[in-house]
Parts: structure tokens; C-alpha cells; sequence
């Protein structure tokens, strides 16, 4: 494709994706698939060019507005990921010296805001919370997330998927924490693989098999994964209790248990049930009152751990949507408690990097139960369970995992047992 119709293309996709009106990813998703000609080469240069937009708007804003032209064509030429040379050599003279002089702009000398790219209320909460640390995490905010799987240990041992992994020309080495994990390098395309046709593996963070690990769920246990989503830890904890027992899958969205489905199906696993609730207090939950011994409030959350991933998450999340995400995320976690026979664990996380939603959460919910539930310090559980160095990965009695640290997605856990 001439390079002059694919920066086309990418003024399109920019102009789709920056109304912010839907997640990026889903607007990438239908871009493609109305322009199912482009190749694989062409479709990694459009997205990742978007994404960069994204991660770097408000300094790729600045240095575009002395170009002319539709906006969205000088931040693709300014944040392109493709061939650049080729484009270069397509523009004509006056548009290949304005972007010779925006990228010679010393961006390091621009104001903070321009080198954080952070809106004004998301910037002032990371600052007063991670201090000396909040430029660390910006900066690793900004880059692109690795690629993590997780083995699945009724199936395959992390040295066989590793070594099946390399027959395919794929390179891999083991998570630093995770018994399960194998990080790959570059990003190639696993979904034909007979490794992950077959289920032995799956995409997950290294910080969210951490998670599972948390919950350490058993073999013939009542488990319930409160908020399942796709079924990625619900996957992990049906592994971990080799496949018996039962373990409940909840979650209001039909379409997101849809997806659990094809994996669930090629995991081999017959003791998880999704159920589609209406919302925490279901009768489907109040049924199981008292009777289960391990519950996993992964909690609707902002996402602001995942900006790696998902950099438009810091340009449609506002305070007001925190505080009503503080709100649902109590009731959740209320209603979760309440399904522990004595004895039980119950783990509270989220992927946020936000007090308001972690702390805050835990400290209104230890007022709440007022005795009924003790705190369990993370660090030992996380030994108990395998987790290598697990010791770097907790502040005080909680986990707390973050990019720039441990080059995992933000997480944030609590852990709790019922007297």
C-alpha cells in the first residue's frame, strides 16, 4: 500500500478512536475488520501508531498544532510505527520539514504536564500517592506491556510449554514470581499454536495469576470467582483445584461469560459453572450464604493498571466516575463476605493503581465487618503458594504490584479470613 493511503487510513482510525466514546481496542477491532485487506504489517503499524497517540497525546497535541493539515494526519506522522523512512519519503517539502522540526523539539525541556501526559486530576492523585516514584511509574505507564502466559498445570509443565514454545520459534523465559509463568518475547501469534489450541496455555499477566495464587483455592473446595469477566483467573483457580470441586463463576455480563466459554472449552475443565447474575444480591448468591470457602472480588475498577495495555482508560476516566466506581466496588465486596462459612478466605483486588479504590475499599470494608473477618498478611500466602521473592511484591499486609517495579500490570489485593 502506497504510503500516503495507509497515513489515510490512520488519519480515519485516529479520528474513530480519539472521540473516546468507546474503548480503543473494540474501535481498532471493527476498524479492521471494515478494511479486512490490510496486512498483518500495515494493521501493527496502524495500531500501534494509535497507541502511541494515546500514551503520548497531550505532548503530540502540542507539537502538532504548528503543522496544517487534518490534525489527526500530523499526530500519525509524529507517532508512527511503521516504516518510517517510506512515509517520510511520500510527504512533500513542506510537510517533511514541519515534522523534521517538531521531532527535533527537546521534549524533556516542555512543561511537566507535557512529559507525563497525564490528565491534571489523574496526575495530582499518582503524585501525592507514589512520590519520588511517580516518574518511575509514568515512565513505564508509557511503554508497551510484554507478553505474558500462564501454563495450565493439569496439561503441561512450565519446562515443556517453554521448550514447545522455542520448537516454534517463539522465545520464552519464566515469570520472576509466578510458578506458572512464561514471558514471551515480541508478540507473535500463538492462537494457532497446538500449545494454545489445546489449552495448556493462556494469555494472563504475570499480576493476575498472582491473584489466583492469593485465593489458593483446593482441591474439592466451593469457590466462587465474584466477578469472572472472561474467565482468566476463574481458569487459573479451576487448575489449581485440579479440576474438582465446584467453582462459580459470576458476572452481570452475558457477553463477557460468552467469551469464557471457547476457553473454558479448551482447558479441559469440567468443575467451573458461569452464572449470569443481575447484580451482587441475586438470589443465585444468596443461596450460597455461608457455604463457600473461597470468594475472588477482582472488582469492576478504572483500569488505570492497565495503562500499558489501555492508555485511553486515562482520557475517559474521570474523579466522578472513581467515586461511583468506589461505590459499586463496596457493595460488591459486601455482598461477596457474606457467602464465607467460617474459616473461609476472601481476597479483594483490583487493577487500579488508585488509594480511592484500593485502601480506601479495604479500610470501609474492615469497619463494616466490624470483627467478623481478620486480615491475613499477603507475603505468606504468597510464599505458601510458590510465589518466588514474594516479599518484593506486598506493602504492609496487602499485595501491591506496579509496572515500573515488577513489569507487571497495577494490581492491588486484600486478604481477609472469616472468624
Amino acid at each position: 500500500m502506497h504510503p500516503n493511503a495507509l497515513l489515510d487510513l490512520a488519519t480515519e482510525l485516529l479520528r474513530d478512536v480519539l472521540r473516546l466514546e468507546q474503548p480503543a481496542d473494540a474501535v481498532v477491532s471493527a476498524f479492521f475488520r471494515r478494511h479486512r485487506a490490510l496486512g498483518p504489517r500495515e494493521r501493527h503499524a496502524l495500531a500501534e501508531t494509535t497507541y502511541t497517540v494515546l500514551r503520548q497525546r497531550l505532548v503530540l497535541q502540542h507539537l502538532a498544532q504548528s503543522g496544517s493539515g487534518a490534525p489527526e494526519r500530523r499526530l500519525a506522522l509524529l507517532a508512527w510505527q511503521g516504516d518510517r523512512a517510506s512515509v517520510e519519503r511520500a510527504l512533500g517539502p513542506r510537510e517533511r520539514q514541519w515534522l523534521a522540526a517538531a521531532q527535533s523539539v527537546d521534549r524533556e525541556a516542555l512543561p511537566e504536564k507535557l512529559r507525563h501526559n497525564l490528565p491534571d486530576w489523574l496526575a495530582g492523585a499518582l503524585k501525592a500517592q507514589f512520590g519520588e516514584d511517580f516518574w518511575p511509574l509514568v515512565r513505564a505507564l508509557d511503554a508497551p506491556a510484554p507478553l505474558d502466559l500462564r501454563v495450565n498445570v493439569l496439561a503441561c509443565k512450565r519446562d515443556e510449554a517453554r521448550v514447545a514454545l522455542a520448537a516454534a520459534g517463539i522465545g520464552a523465559e519464566p515469570t520472576p514470581y509466578s510458578p506458572w509463568g512464561l514471558r514471551v518475547q515480541g508478540k507473535p501469534a500463538l492462537h494457532k499454536l497446538e500449545l494454545f489450541t489445546s489449552g495448556a496455555v493462556e494469555v494472563q499477566d504475570e499480576g493476575s495469576q498472582m491473584l489466583a495464587l492469593l485465593v489458593d483455592a483446593k482441591r474439592g473446595e466451593m469457590v466462587v470467582d465474584f466477578c469472572a469477566g472472561a474467565g482468566g483467573k476463574t481458569l487459573a483457580l479451576g487448575a489449581m483445584m485440579r479440576n474438582t470441586g465446584r467453582l462459580y463463576a459470576f458476572d452481570v455480563s452475558g457477553h463477557r461469560l460468552a467469551a469464557l466459554k471457547p476457553r473454558l472449552a479448551r482447558s479441559g475443565l469440567s468443575n467451573v459453572h458461569p452464572v449470569q447474575i443481575a447484580h451482587e444480591r441475586d438470589e443465585r448468591v444468596k443461596r450460597l450464604a455461608g457455604k463457600v470457602q473461597r470468594v475472588l472480588v477482582d472488582a469492576p475498577c478504572s483500569g488505570l493498571g492497565t495503562l500499558r495495555r489501555n492508555p485511553d482508560l486515562k482520557w475517559r476516566q474521570s474523579p466522578q466516575a472513581i467515586l461511583e466506581l468506589q461505590a459499586k466496588q463496596q457493595a460488591i465486596l459486601a455482598s461477596a463476605a457474606r457467602l464465607l462459612a467460617p474459616g473461609g478466605r476472601l481476597v479483594y483486588a483490583t487493577c487500579s493503581l488508585l488509594a480511592a479504590e484500593n485502601e480506601e475499599v479495604a479500610r470501609a470494608f474492615d469497619e463494616q465487618a466490624a470483627g467478623a473477618f481478620e486480615r491475613l498478611p499477603a507475603a505468606p500466602l504468597l510464599e505458601a503458594a510458590s510465589v518466588a521473592r514474594a516479599g518484593e511484591l506486598v506493602e504492609g499486609d496487602v499485595l501491591r504490584l506496579l509496572p515500573h517495579r515488577h513489569h507487571t500490570d497495577g494490581f492491588f489485593a486484600c486478604v481477609w479470613r472469616r472468624r
